[in-house]
């Protein structure tokens, strides 16, 4: 994990609109904030941040490898005990579509070279970087099995 943990733990739920994803003790959490990476442990000063599209890591349990969520955007809540990610998509790492995102990073790419608009253009760098997002979670969960 990106950051340090300890035995403390603080209660975190990852929810989408379609599901809740993870809900219960943690002991870190990393995730892309929208200035940056953020790491947060038991005790965190309170803060509410946009997150981007990006790879969550949960260190659930200090005996078990750290989950590994896609995260397409959103909202992060941190207060001292409490972490809630209100999560616009979300998805496990092992639910990801290996082929699916590759043709997705594959169109987002197309469609940057071919943009023609602010819009378009824009609206393609999204979409690569949710591709790309995607690819690094099935990444990241296909190296914890192989340990």
């Amino acid at each position: 994990m990106a950051i340090g943990v300890t035995n403390n733990t603080f209660q975190l739920s990852v929810v989408s609109a379609e599901r809740t994803l993870y809900s219960g003790p943690a002991h870190g959490l990393a995730i892309a904030g929208a200035d940056g990476e953020l790491g947060i442990r038991p005790g965190h000063s309170p803060l509410i941040s946009k997150i981007k599209p990006g790879v969550a890591r949960i260190a659930g349990s200090l005996n078990k490898p750290e989950e590994i969520l896609y995260i397409s955007g959103g909202l992060v809540e941190v207060q001292p005990d409490t972490v809630t990610v209100l999560a616009d998509t979300a998805l496990h790492g092992t639910e990801i579509d290996k082929a699916r995102a590759q043709a997705a990073r594959k169109t987002a790419e197309e469609n940057i070279r071919k943009a023609s608009g602010e819009l378009s253009f824009s609206q393609a760098q999204i979409e690569l970087t949710k591709a790309l997002a995607q690819l690094r979670a099935v990444e990241l969960t296909s190296r914890q099995r192989q340990r």
